[in-house]
């Protein structure tokens, strides 16, 4: 009898692209993740296979968004797990990958090294190894010094084992800007204790500024020193994080449903919160379903421009708008060149933020078609703020979330996956071009 060469079969090695490996890997996640908050262990009663495959997407996609109250939902074996899933969408699949294939051997494979370039959105291969490892022993780093201070403000109130556990969670889901708490108000669980909110806010801004740019900071010790790039993303963060400070308190201070009622030095406080939070923490110390119109349009902008590239911040990415805006005001002036401090920025560059920008623009207007069909009761304003927060992996709501259909929250499930994919597939792709000797005759299109 003959038998099949079994051994050359699992020789064979499944060729699939960077990008589907990478997706198939938060896929993975995903689904495990889904399978282990279904278990018994992990949950207070019921748990239904929704709300579980809602709650690992939007963890692995370290978004926030949620149909359930992690408090009472989850047992501690269940918060642990949702912490895993945090965890492992923050660092990233192909880190992760690229980190195992470095304990097993100390030179990376050129495969591998693709893969862990289309995670890490870097376009040189020779720094892959580089920045995973810095993505690692950073994340780690961070968490353990927001845990020892959480930990230390929280114990006079909660006691040591509780607030351990409180510090740990909140490090966590700070950092990586995954917007998850225990309870089911976000922070406002915490208030009058502004010591935690400012610990917290500085986690996930600086896991909002991105691993490239906080290496380039070590590195070199000074302002005149750093790239080029990470002046950009430094400079606009800042400017953004006081523009929308301002701009959100001069809006809410009469709103009594959320600042009105407060003095100044309060007002300040969840003014900074609100206004630096949406750019991808998703988490909230007032109701944001009680923010007024204007300040819910300032905040969707800050959504879809969400913080660093390579790092645990969502949105198109700071340097992406900021590239955009230089492109509008560089054609205006008639510049022949794109510039930002002393440098010329490429025209691939710009093309690329534009495609960016341009495929978050596609997901947020056919999730927010689809669920408007879906949701013909719900509030204009409250479903456009959920389809934003949900493709711009941001994860703060108006407060519909739970009253969303099974329809409605798989589309959040796809915008949820697809915000964290697009920008990392689109950005491999355009640094292994296909170049074609075909040349075609230039042409004028009409614009404008």
């Amino acid at each position: 009898m003959h038998f099949p060469n079994f051994r050359h079969l699992t020789q064979r090695t499944v060729n699939l692209s960077p990008p589907t490996l990478l997706a198939l890997g938060f896929l993975s996640f995903i689904l495990v993740g889904t399978l282990l908050l279904r278990l018994p262990i992990s949950h207070h009663g019921h748990l239904s296979w929704m709300d579980a495959l809602f709650t690992a997407t939007s963890a692995v996609t370290i978004t926030g968004l949620s149909t359930i109250s992690v408090h009472d939902s989850l047992t501690g074996f269940g918060q642990t797990v949702l912490l895993l899933l945090i965890q492992s969408g923050g660092l990233g699949f192909m880190t992760f990958a690229i980190l195992a294939a470095l304990s097993l051997s100390p030179k990376v494979r050129l495969r591998q090294q693709m893969m862990a370039q289309t995670a890490t959105g870097q376009t040189n291969l020779s720094k892959v190894t580089f920045v995973a490892k810095g993505v690692f022993f950073y994340t780690l780093f961070f968490e353990l010094i927001g845990t020892v201070i959480l930990t230390v403000l929280f114990t006079p109130e909660y006691g040591f084992p509780t607030s351990l556990h409180y510090a740990i969670f909140y490090s966590i889901s700070s950092f990586n800007n995954a917007g998850f708490s225990i309870f089911g108000d976000s922070l406002m669980s915490f208030e009058g204790q502004y010591l935690v909110y400012l610990v917290i806010s500085l986690l996930y801004i600086i896991g909002g500024i991105g691993f490239i740019v906080l290496m380039d900071i070590k590195r070199s010790k000074s302002w005149s020193k750093l790239s080029a790039n990470s002046k950009l993303v430094l400079s606009s963060i800042a400017i953004i994080n006081l523009l929308a400070f301002i701009v959100i308190w001069m809006l809410e201070a009469t709103n009594y449903q959320t600042l009105g009622q407060l003095n100044l030095g309060e007002q300040a406080v969840h003014a900074w919160f609100q206004a630096t939070a949406p750019r991808s923490s998703g988490l909230n110390t007032i109701d944001t379903g009680s923010m007024t119109s204007t300040s819910t349009l300032v905040v969707m902008l800050l959504m879809f421009i969400g913080g660093g590239s390579l790092s645990t911040a969502g949105g198109i990415k700071v340097g992406t708008f900021v590239v955009l805006l230089l492109s509008v005001i560089s054609f205006l002036r008639r510049n022949e060149e794109v510039r930002a401090f002393n440098h010329s920025i490429s025209q691939e560059t710009t093309v690329k933020a534009l495609a960016v920008a341009m495929i978050t623009c596609i997901l947020i207007f056919g999730g927010f078609f689809l669920i408007l069909l879906l949701e013909p009761r719900q509030n204009f304003l409250d479903l456009l703020f959920e389809i934003v927060s949900a493709a711009c992996t941001v994860g703060l709501s108006r407060g519909i979330t739970s009253e969303l259909s099974p329809g409605s929250l798989m589309i959040l499930i796809f915008l949820m996956y697809a915000g964290r994919l697009g920008p990392l597939t689109l950005a491999y792709l355009i640094a292994t071009p296909k170049k074609s000797r075909l040349k075609h005759p230039p042409t004028d299109i009409q614009i404008g």
